[in-house]
């Protein structure tokens, strides 16, 4: 049987700066995503995420894993309709699938607490959250997601 985790991809709007031209150049270049360093392992980057619990649904795991990795409850951030990624690859010889929602900070100050199992947090731009996340999936997650956000704008 497959492994099934769910999470967030968190980002918060900081405010356009007035010396920016709004061209389609800098379209999203007041985005950041937060990403979670891993406390074990190879100390990989990850939104919040984390794995189905008997009787939840996919969504109720993803809200409860940010509560629980990032100290992120439902009142702190807006989960964007129309946008769902679903991740497949294999762990330790076993298939697993990973599904994100979108979902934007409503404060950008808000607090950030960390569980035990990751060591550190970023808000990151694009570019910078697709290299600190590594591997190709999860890059292209946050790209799907990144483009989902221009297409809005």
């Amino acid at each position: 049987m497959a492994l099934r985790a769910c999470g967030l991809i968190i980002f918060r709007k900081l405010r356009e700066s007035s010396t920016l031209p709004s061209s389609a150049a800098t379209l999203g270049s007041n985005i950041e995503y937060l990403l979670l360093q891993t406390s074990y392992g190879t100390h990989h980057w990850t939104p919040p995420k984390g794995h189905v619990d008997p009787g939840e649904d996919d969504l109720q795991t993803a809200l409860r894993e940010t509560q629980e990795e990032a100290g992120l409850d439902t009142s702190q951030f807006t989960i964007l309709e129309g946008f769902k990624k679903e991740l497949n690859y294999t762990v330790r010889s076993k298939p697993k699938t990973v599904i994100y929602w979108l979902a934007e900070l409503k404060d950008n100050n808000a607090e950030i607490r960390l569980s035990s199992e990751h060591q550190a947090f970023r808000w990151l731009t694009l570019n910078e959250a697709c290299e600190l996340a590594g591997y190709q999936d999860m890059q292209a997650a946050i790209r799907e997601a990144h483009q989902f956000l221009s297409s809005r704008a």
